[in-house]
């Protein structure tokens, strides 16, 4: 399997919302007692690791977001790893800050990271983790909205949130994701 964050490498980027996808594969690698590596064939930083007996890839594209397709692409493709194995987290503006939703297909809504795999992959057809941010009411201060650290209730759902969302990888790294979409979408 393959997680793949996306964010914005720097450290200016580090604490923004959309940043949330490195946030979430910060999160996993440090509870997997595994460390990432920065591997230039495919421009990410990454990890490999087993989560409950299942050979984990992780990659946290250093492409910046709208590019981040290329190291997707190109680590899938060197690792034969097929599209629904590929799990991809990223800040969601539909959804209120720390909510946070799995689900498999879908469009880019607008998301330019996933626009851009998406046409890397060819396909549509990779499972997502949509961590919350909320939405700035206004669709001419959404740039300005992501790129913007969260205020202090904000990072608090938001980690809570990547908390949630890591108690139910076990789950979805078998493959089993019902009972994960089941324990994320409880109220």
């Amino acid at each position: 399997m393959l997680i793949v964050g996306l964010g914005n490498p720097g450290e200016q980027y580090t604490k923004t919302r959309h940043n949330a996808g490195f946030l979430f594969i910060d999160e996993l690698v440090a509870s997997s007692n595994a460390s990432l590596s920065y591997a230039s064939k495919f421009k990410a930083d990454v990890a490999r690791f087993k989560l409950n007996g299942v050979d984990v890839h992780v990659i946290k594209p250093q492409t910046f977001m709208n590019n981040s397709g290329s190291s997707v692409g190109a680590y899938a493709k060197y690792f034969n790893i097929p599209v629904e194995n590929i799990l991809v987290a990223h800040d969601e503006l539909d959804l209120s800050s720390g909510e946070v939703r799995l689900k498999k297909s879908g469009g880019h809504g607008g998301h330019n990271g996933l626009r851009d795999i998406i046409s890397h992959l060819a396909s549509k057809d990779f499972y997502r983790v949509r961590l919350g941010i909320g939405h700035p009411g206004d669709k001419t201060q959404v740039s300005n909205y992501v790129l913007s650290r969260p205020g202090r209730q904000e990072e608090k759902n938001l980690l809570e949130a990547v908390s949630k969302s890591l108690l139910v990888m076990g789950d979805v790294v078998k493959g089993e994701y019902q009972p994960a979409m089941q324990a994320l979408h409880a109220p």
